[in-house]
């Protein structure tokens, strides 16, 4: 349980693949122009880093270290290609406006990273959540990106969403404000580098936060104890 939650936290907050080790961020700013993209790129490459870390973990006994990489890569792009078909099939205006960034999940420092660091050293069952996990996080960076430059650019959250989830999803689109002209740099990639900035910056200010409390906590602890000590 306890591997279980450091897996969450690591993967959601402290070590986010987008936020903290600044991977990914090729796409990650290329394809956040709205919501829908964003999602759309965060689960594919969420099933891939699942399916890729699962199977990494399943043959990390047989495989020779000399050879591991390669053997790694060729996984993941056999995951990608699934995935990359999948879309093709059942997605196909959301893979056409995701273009080549889908392959490219391939080359993604995150699913290489992630099965070289944990999943070739542990079992499936913590690999394969671990590759949720970090999925989940770079998820999570991409859509809030997604939302800022969708909202400030457009005027819109949620814009598309019938790409990614069928025909009912249209209802789900709100306009916040409607404009004749885009916001051109929440739109275009000089916003996407300003706005990856100020939610990095956010999270800064989180963590030293937080450190601050714990650490304030953990000498009210201290002084509590001394007082009783030298009361008894």
């Amino acid at each position: 349980m306890n591997e279980i939650k450091q897996l969450s936290w690591q993967g959601l907050w402290k070590n986010n693949p987008a936020l903290v080790q600044l991977l990914g961020l090729c796409p990650l700013l290329a394809v956040t122009a709205t919501i829908t993209n964003g999602l759309g790129l965060g689960l594919a490459t969420t099933l891939v880093l699942i399916g890729s870390n699962a199977t990494v973990s399943i043959i990390r006994n047989v495989v020779p270290n000399e050879i591991r990489i390669p053997i790694f890569v060729m996984i993941i792009a056999a995951f990608v290609t699934v995935v990359q078909l999948l879309m093709n099939a059942y997605t196909f205006e959301l893979y056409q406006a995701l273009g080549i960034f889908i392959p490219l999940i391939v080359t993604n420092c995150a699913i290489i990273g992630r099965a070289e660091a944990y999943a070739s050293k542990n079992p499936v069952g913590y690999a394969a959540f671990d590759g949720l996990m970090m999925g989940l996080g770079f998820t999570a960076v991409l859509v809030l990106l997604g939302a800022m430059r969708e909202l400030l650019g457009y005027g819109t959250l949620f814009a598309g969403a019938n790409l990614l989830l069928g025909d009912w999803a249209s209802s789900l689109k709100i306009t916040v404000f409607t404009t004749d002209s885009p916001f051109l740099l929440a739109i275009l990639p000089p916003g996407a580098f300003l706005g990856m900035g100020l939610l990095i910056a956010v999270k800064n200010v989180l963590d030293k936060r937080f450190a601050n409390m714990f650490a304030a906590k953990q000498e009210a602890k201290v002084v509590q104890r001394a007082r009783v000590t030298a009361e008894t």
